[in-house]
């Protein structure tokens, strides 16, 4: 009998090497080298070479362009983040803490789709029972939905050949392996190669999958980077565990929009869309307070309404602190750089917090506007007005730059009542597009805001 061929793979991007190092080679990440046992090929599986009946080359207009055919999943948050609907054949990777929420959206998902569709939720965690008992709290019993416990891919795909459902859940992808590897289920290996053939399922049957993913402690999905590139579609459950609000954003979808937010609220009855989020992202303080002012934020097709919040305190310490929660901190401490450069502001003997209420996490720029503003009222501790928003981008001149989409941010922010808008002068509407019932102040420069905010 062979000596079984001992290989390294790397956890954070699947390579192999034939040797231990510290060093991955081919994405530089340090200690990431696991000892794994190299698979054994067959020698009756048959090569590309020589090949007949295979695919074939063809010209960009003999393509037939159809439109995918998407169905509701009926959680209008969730067909917001995949794109419209579940396309027939696609993979969705869904990631998260442990306890945010993933089993029990896929379960609330896979009951109302069991109405009109033949559906099956593969289990390799829980049992049956509880995953029963889950159904039975959310109230899902009297749905048709289909179960199985079982972590051999062979097995679920042979069971799935015969059942023929249209949509498959798998809870979750780190359980399940395969028997044509000997390393331990978890491993990069069989992470890799057990999703591999459940794509080659979905896409050979058309077959909607959904994959469960574990995080690792730095938040990233654990296994080999190349299962997100696998997929179609990588959704990120972001949010506290603890707290009522979770949401679900969109890192790759190839049906649809990218960094698309879906929001939904933990009851007793399991997880419920938000109809109106910007409403849970305001405080609505009773009288204006010092370091809190309002932004419009884009989160994939649809404007939000987000608080922002400052504290700046004297700082007793050689190196005042800079902290930043749902924030870039670079970004603070360059437009605190601005501010001294361009409005003669010093803050480098203060210490300065900011915090995005609600647990958002801000990636655009459109929010620098809002951070100067709460950061000065809170410095000078004057409160600005409640009915007062701004968004817009600093450069390193002191400038106040346009950012996209400024009509639909004016009218969502009018919606809610708001009166004042400080926004860049790109932004400002045009004649004719005014909105009714809002002031619009346009400012150029830094020094422009700072003595816009002081007159309010």
């Amino acid at each position: 009998m062979a000596k079984a061929k001992i290989q390294y793979s790397c956890t954070a991007c699947g390579a192999i090497h034939n040797k231990w190092a510290g060093q991955c080679n081919d994405c530089g990440e340090w200690n990431t080298m696991s000892e794994t046992i190299a698979a054994v090929v067959s020698n009756n599986r048959q090569g590309f070479a020589g090949k007949k009946g295979g695919a074939r080359i063809q010209a960009l207009e003999e393509i037939q362009m159809r439109a995918d055919s998407r169905t509701p999943t009926r959680i209008s948050e969730l067909d917001r983040v995949l794109g419209g609907g579940l396309v027939h054949g696609s993979v969705t990777l869904i990631g998260g803490d442990p306890g945010i929420g993933k089993s029990t959206l896929l379960t609330q998902t896979l009951a109302k789709l069991s109405d009109e569709l033949p559906c099956l939720y593969v289990t390799g965690e829980e049992s049956l029972q509880q995953v029963g008992l889950r159904a039975h709290r959310l109230g899902l019993t009297d749905k048709g939905l289909k179960l199985l416990s079982e972590t051999c891919v062979e097995n679920i795909i042979t069971l799935a050949s015969e059942e023929k459902p249209k949509v498959i859940v798998i809870d979750s992808i780190q359980t399940v392996y395969t028997e044509s590897l000997q390393s331990a289920p978890g491993a990069v290996a069989q992470v890799r190669e057990s999703a591999a053939q459940l794509v080659r399922f979905a896409k050979q049957t058309g077959t909607a999958l959904f994959l469960v993913g574990h995080v690792t402690k730095e938040g990233t999905l654990a296994g080999p980077r190349v299962l997100e590139h696998m997929v179609d579609t990588v959704l990120y459950f972001e949010g506290d565990p603890g707290e009522r609000y979770r949401m679900i954003r969109a890192i790759k979808n190839r049906f649809g929009a990218v960094n698309e937010l879906g929001i939904f609220a933990m009851t007793d009855e399991g997880l419920k869309t938000v109809s109106n989020p910007s409403a849970i992202f305001l405080s609505r303080h009773e009288e204006p307070v010092a370091g809190s002012i309002i932004t419009v934020t884009r989160e994939g097709s649809r404007p939000l309404l987000i608080e922002l919040q400052a504290l700046v305190d004297e700082s007793h310490s050689s190196n005042p602190r800079r902290v930043c929660l749902g924030l870039d901190p670079n970004r603070l401490n360059m437009l605190l750089a601005v501010i001294h450069r361009h409005a003669g502001i010093a803050m480098f003997d203060q210490d300065v917090f900011i915090n995005i209420v609600g647990g958002v996490r801000l990636t655009e720029t459109s929010a620098d506007t809002a951070l100067i503003l709460a950061a000065l009222s809170s410095f000078r501790d004057r409160p600005l007005p409640n009915d007062v928003f701004t968004f817009g981008e600093i450069g390193l001149a002191g400038e106040i730059r346009p950012v996209p989409n400024g009509q639909e941010r004016l009218r969502e922010a009018a919606k809610h009542g708001f009166k004042t808008a400080i926004i860049p002068k790109a932004n400002a509407p045009r004649r004719g597009e005014a909105i009714d019932g809002l002031e619009i102040i346009a400012v150029q420069r830094v020094s422009e805001l700072i003595e816009t905010a002081i007159s309010l």
